[in-house]
């Protein structure tokens, strides 16, 4: 498997997770109980772990090595958007998984998770598209 197709899979892939994570997962959270959010919670973010932390070090290591190869408008944009995405990730929603874990949850933290997450979901859809994009291009 080439590179580009690695990196193609990486994005479709979070496109597809983080639709999810938009649509369905965190506007469920508000159905919990506080109870059982706090539960439910604990278990969901261990697991998600398992399945973002390789991800995004994934693509983050293979945008890496194509902007080393390469310095086009493909490789600069990728970079940008997901040391962005890293960046919201651990500086926003971190702490507000964190606050549910901790059990002091800020107000309306899943009206937040919601709300914030736009933001990621429209930078990994863009994402996507460029590698889209690149790949059709090549």
């Amino acid at each position: 498997m080439n590179l580009e197709i690695a990196r193609l899979l990486i994005d479709f892939g979070f496109l597809v997770l983080i639709w999810a994570v938009q649509l369905v997962i965190y506007p469920c959270f508000q159905y919990y109980t506080k109870e059982n959010l706090l539960i439910w919670h604990r278990k969901y973010t261990i697991r998600v772990t398992f399945i973002v932390l390789p991800l995004i070090t994934l693509q983050l290591l293979l945008a890496g090595i194509q902007l080393w190869q390469f310095q086009n408008w493909y490789t600069i944009w990728s970079i940008l958007i997901i040391i962005t995405l890293w960046l919201l990730t651990f500086l926003i929603f971190v702490p507000l998984h964190q606050s549910i874990d901790n059990d002091t949850p800020v107000d309306n933290v899943c009206n937040k998770l919601v709300t914030k997450n736009w933001m990621r979901t429209v930078l990994w859809s863009l994402l996507f598209i460029i590698s889209l994009i690149h790949f059709s291009l090549k």
